[in-house]
């Protein structure tokens, strides 16, 4: 029987992208999304892959709608903590609500997604919990102290967790994608995006297909002595 695998924004985007691959490695996929009724229509419609909707900021509608992926595909298995949201503003300018609304989506809703799988993981001795960082979480960046914060804490949460899985089976990674050429980068000016292109190595923006590679090689059954690790993906932009 397939591995259940769940993709937190996983209707468009990187999450999109990697919905698709680890449907195509043989998983069965749940992907779910917080507000664009319509783009998650058309991709189920597109992939055949289920879809569902809640906000990974509430705690207990992540409850809730892991309690229906469960009854309705199976024990999840694999979960990609991959929603995400941005709220830019140069830091004296930011306000409480900017920075309170990146924490709960970007780094609480890791918490408010892993917790509830947690118990079921460790009992059956078997877990993937796979990170969306990126990499303004570990070089910072202008004007998103609150992203930045935040994809930084999904690594410390990162390093923690994957010891206290370690004894279950249980693998806890993140990867820190860098430029990737999404919906989002690719509405940037075209000379704001020339001017990201110059900084990066290899000289493009990434594919969200390149993210998802690397998220189905860490949710294989065969990574399980790959864990605690930072995936850096980036075009060699930013090297740690």
């Amino acid at each position: 029987m397939a591995r259940v695998a769940l993709v937190t924004g996983g209707t468009r985007g990187i999450g999109a992208a990697i919905s698709k691959a680890l449907k195509d490695a043989g998983f069965t996929v749940a992907a779910t999304y917080g507000g664009n009724d319509a783009a998650a229509a058309a991709f189920t419609a597109k992939t055949g892959i289920a879809t569902y909707k809640w906000s990974v900021a509430d705690y207990d509608a992540c409850v809730e709608g892991i309690a229906r992926i469960e009854a309705e595909l199976g024990p999840v298995d694999v979960l990609v903590n991959n929603a995400g949201i941005t709220r830019d503003a140069p830091f004296h300018k930011m306000t409480r609500d900017q920075w309170q609304e990146v924490m709960d989506t970007n780094l609480s809703g890791v918490f408010n997604m892993t917790h509830p799988l947690w118990p079921g993981m460790r009992e059956r001795k078997f877990g993937r919990i796979i990170n969306i960082s990126s990499i303004n979480g570990q070089k910072g960046q202008f004007a998103q102290v609150n992203y930045s914060a935040a994809k930084a804490g999904e690594i410390g949460f990162t390093k923690a967790l994957a010891q206290e899985g370690a004894r279950y089976g249980i693998t806890v990674n993140v990867i820190a994608p860098g430029y990737i050429a999404t919906e989002m980068v690719m509405a940037v000016p075209e000379k704001v995006r020339e001017q990201i292109i110059s900084t990066i190595p290899v000289g493009r923006l990434g594919e969200p297909e390149e993210i998802a590679r690397a998220v189905v090689f860490l949710a294989v059954d065969e990574a399980g002595f790959v864990t605690g690790s930072t995936m850096t993906v980036n075009g060699a932009q930013y090297i740690t």
